[in-house]
C-alpha cells in the first residue's frame, strides 16, 4: 500500500508541471513608463521603454549586443485598460511589468490631476508598488524614456540609483498611496528633468530637480533642491546632504557633509492656536573651508557651526514658508503630528485644516555637530599669504 502511494506522488509530480510558465523569449521586459496628456487634453498619452532582446532570447547585455539597447512604444487611450491593450498589440511578446523602475508623470498631467492614472496601478497585479514615481518638469514624461544616457545601457536604471544614493527624494508608489490616504499630510514626489546643456544625442543627460508638491492628487507646485534638502530633513528622511554657508563680515566660505540626521516635532494645541517647534540634529565633518580660520581653535569651530547651522535654518523655514504660505498644503504631515498625539484635537480641526495650517505658528531649531574638523584646516591660499 505504502508503495502505491508513493507511485501514486510520483506520477502528479511529473503530470503537474508549470502549466502556466511562460519563457523569457516570450516576454517584453518593461523598465520604465511615462504617462503624459494628449496634445488635445482628452486623453491619456502611454509610452513603455521595453528592453531590446538579445540574440540569445534574453535582455541585452553588454559587449556586443544590439546598438539600441532599448525601444519606446506609445499609445493613447482613455483608461488604462484600453491603453494596454493598444500597447499590447504593438508588441509581439508579453508585456512584463515587474522589472520596471519608475514611472513618470508629465508635469502638465500632473497639475491636470493623476485620479485616474493611479488607478491603472492599484487594480493591476501586474504592477509593483516598489516602483519610484516622478514628475518630469517642463516637458513630456516620454522624452525622458527615450533618452541615450551614457552611463547605463538602460538609462531607467541611472534613474533608480540616482534616487537610492541618500540626498534626493525618493517614493514609490506604495509611498504615495499612503500618503494619499493618510491622516493629515499629502504626497510629495521627486522631480526629474532633461540637462538642457546636453546637445549631443549619444550623451544626453538629466538630472533631479527636486520635489513635487501634491494635493487631492493634483500637482500644487514645486520645490527646488535646496528646499527638498529641508523638506527631507524636516519630514526625517534625509540620510545624506550638504550644507554651505558664508561667514559673517565676508570671511569665506564653509561646507559641511551631514552623514546622520534626526528631527523632532513638538505639537502645541490651544483653544484657538496651533504651534508647531521643529528640532533639528545633524552630525558630519567639513568639507570645505575657504577662510583664514583655523578650526582647531574652539571659537573659530563655533563661529562656523553657527554659520551653519543659520544657513540649514534658513533652507528649512524657506521650503515651510512656500508649502505653508504660497501653496498652503501640508506636505510635512503638522496634521498627522496631532492626529498621532492628540485625535481629539484633530477631530475638530481635520474639516478646517485647509485654512488652519496656513496660520499656524511653526518655529525651526537646528543644532549641528561637527566630527573630524581637523581634517580641513585654514584655506592653502591663506595660509601661503
Amino acid at each position: 500500500m505504502r508503495r502505491l502511494k508513493y507511485m501514486i506522488l510520483l506520477v502528479f509530480v511529473f503530470i503537474s508541471g508549470c502549466w502556466d510558465r511562460m519563457e523569457m523569449n516570450d516576454l517584453a521586459f518593461v523598465t520604465g513608463t511615462a504617462m503624459d496628456l494628449s496634445d488635445d487634453g482628452n486623453m491619456l498619452l502611454c509610452s513603455l521603454q521595453i528592453a531590446t532582446p538579445s540574440t540569445e532570447g534574453g535582455m541585452s547585455g553588454g559587449g556586443s549586443g544590439s546598438k539600441d539597447k532599448f525601444f519606446v512604444i506609445s499609445a493613447e487611450g482613455k483608461n488604462g485598460n484600453e491603453i494596454h491593450q493598444k500597447l499590447q498589440k504593438k508588441s509581439s511578446r508579453i508585456l512584463f511589468y515587474s522589472h520596471r523602475s519608475v514611472v513618470f508623470i508629465s508635469e502638465r498631467l500632473a497639475k491636470h490631476g493623476i485620479q485616474g492614472v493611479l488607478d491603472i496601478f492599484t487594480h493591476d497585479p501586474r504592477n509593483r508598488l516598489k516602483t519610484y514615481i516622478m514628475v518630469v518638469k517642463g516637458e513630456e514624461g516620454k522624452n525622458i524614456l527615450q533618452m541615450n544616457y551614457p552611463l547605463k545601457q538602460v538609462p531607467i536604471e541611472a534613474v533608480r540609483e540616482m534616487e537610492n544614493s541618500g540626498d534626493d527624494l525618493a517614493v514609490t508608489l506604495k509611498d504615495f498611496f499612503i500618503s494619499s490616504e493618510s491622516e493629515g499630510v499629502h504626497p510629495v514626489v521627486g522631480v526629474i528633468e532633461s540637462d538642457i546643456h546636453s546637445k549631443d544625442p549619444h550623451k544626453q543627460l538629466f538630472r533631479l530637480a527636486g520635489a513635487g508638491v501634491f494635493k487631492d492628487l493634483k500637482l500644487s507646485g514645486l520645490l527646488d533642491i535646496n528646499e527638498t534638502f529641508g523638506l527631507m530633513w524636516v519630514t526625517d528622511k534625509l540620510k545624506f546632504g550638504r550644507i554651505t554657508a558664508n561667514l559673517p563680515e565676508g570671511n569665506g566660505e564653509v561646507g559641511m557633509v551631514i552623514t546622520h540626521a534626526d528631527r523632532k516635532i513638538i505639537t502645541q494645541t490651544g483653544y484657538d492656536s496651533v504651534q508647531f517647534k521643529i528640532h533639528l540634529e545633524g552630525q558630519g565633518s567639513l568639507t570645505e573651508n575657504n577662510s583664514g580660520l583655523d578650526i582647531n581653535e574652539p571659537k573659530n569651530l563655533k563661529l562656523i557651526t553657527k554659520a551653519l547651522e543659520d544657513a540649514a535654518k534658513k533652507q528649512v523655514q524657506d521650503v515651510i514658508f512656500k508649502i505653508q504660505k504660497k501653496y498652503k498644503v501640508d506636505s510635512v504631515g503638522f496634521g498627522q503630528e496631532i492626529y498621532k498625539h492628540n485625535p481629539e484635537k484633530w477631530a475638530i480641526l481635520k474639516n478646517q485644516w485647509d485654512t488652519r495650517f496656513p496660520e499656524a505658528d511653526i518655529s525651526v531649531e537646528v543644532n549641528l555637530i561637527i566630527k573630524g574638523e581637523g581634517m580641513v584646516h585654514s584655506s592653502f591660499e591663506k595660509e601661503s599669504e
